[in-house]
């Protein structure tokens, strides 16, 4: 029961202040308390030595304060200890190892007689002077987060998310008490490692994010993708997907595109109009070609005699007439200046 009520007084009387300077209530028989290695531990022993008639602590079987009533009369460790009367509390500078052990409270009434003693037990820790944390991503999108401290007897470690403590849904493997975790790829945010013992409490933070991994769910050529992949080097799916597409996403999507197809119509169609309305203002605007424009040209023209035994009083001559084509001149007026005759040659 004793063993049970100083943890109690442990757990609920040790204060951390700052400089490393600890205080801690020993009244209780049992108690159980920490001080800082080089720093100060203030113990409360009595609540006022006016009111003792002869008192004498002990450290193991080393007296190390004798007093009577509002009197000191000797303190071992003086050079670097006080000790005051009006509240019983004793203070000890510059914690050594040595200090660490099993303190003893006798006390006497006015007629001698030993009262029931008091022991404290005062154990001397080195405090955590720093911490480091270290991430790193692993192959498959998974963090490894690494916390280690300098200094500090029996550190004890803690983890938190964004304030909170890590859950079994964050956690790959590990847990959230000891200095090594693996975090599950979609983690991120504020982490933060905590390491502390009895006498400090000195954390680390880093904001964290993913490892350059997405997670996709999708078909291709058939086969259904669903897993972890770097975003960088992703060839599975075209578009990744982390959530289903709705009905309401498709048919957006349709009209959108068919709204474009329909305006890219309109604009070609305003256009063809336009040049081809051009194209015949620019034609009706040509000057119409007269006909004296024409070039007329002469084929070959024989003459053939009939045959022989055809008498006539006059002989005849047959004409066979070639084609007659006409080329179109230059646009240009040209000024006539004389009859311009082309003959074609005659065969009799």
């Amino acid at each position: 029961m004793k063993a049970v009520v100083g943890l109690l007084l442990m757990l609920l009387r040790v204060s951390h202040v700052p400089g490393v300077e600890i205080y801690c209530d020993g009244r209780q028989d049992g108690a159980q308390c920490y001080g800082a290695l080089g720093g100060t531990v203030v113990l409360r022993l009595m609540d006022s030595a006016s009111e003792i008639t002869k008192y004498r602590w002990k450290f193991n079987t080393t007296v190390i304060l004798n007093g009577k009533t509002n009197r000191i009369d000797s303190n071992l460790i003086a050079n670097r200890s006080v000790f005051t009367p009006s509240n019983g509390t004793f203070r000890i500078n510059d914690l050594s190892r040595t200090d660490g052990g099993v303190y003893t409270l006798e006390t006497f009434d006015s007629s001698g007689k030993s009262l029931e003693p008091r022991t404290l037990q005062l154990f001397i820790q080195a405090p955590v002077s720093s911490v480091r944390l270290v991430t790193e991503c692993l192959s498959q999108g998974e963090m490894r987060a690494s916390c280690s401290s300098e200094g500090g007897d029996s550190p004890q470690y803690s983890w938190t998310l964004g304030g909170r403590t890590l859950t079994h849904t964050e956690l790959l493997s590990g847990n959230h008490e000891t200095n090594n975790i693996t975090l599950k790829q979609h983690v991120s945010g504020r982490l933060v490692c905590s390491v502390k013992n009895n006498v400090s409490h000195v954390s680390k933070e880093e904001t964290i994010s993913n490892c350059g991994f997405i997670y996709i769910n999708c078909t291709s050529n058939g086969t259904h993708i669903s897993q972890w992949v770097f975003a960088a080097n992703n060839t599975l799916c075209i578009e990744p997907t982390t959530a289903p597409t709705t009905v309401r996403d498709t048919t957006v999507a349709i009209l959108q595109a068919m709204a474009g197809a329909l305006a890219a119509l309109v604009i070609l169609l305003v256009v063809g109009v336009a040049v081809i309305y051009a194209h015949k203002k620019k034609k009706s605007n040509e000057p119409q070609e007269e006909a004296d424009d024409q070039e007329l040209t002469y084929a070959d023209v024989r003459i053939l005699q009939r045959q022989r035994g055809q008498v006539k009083q006059r002989e005849e001559v047959e004409v066979e007439y070639g084609q007659v084509k006409f080329s179109q001149r230059s646009r240009q007026p040209v000024e006539p200046t004389g009859d311009n005759c082309v003959y074609a040659m005659v065969r009799r």
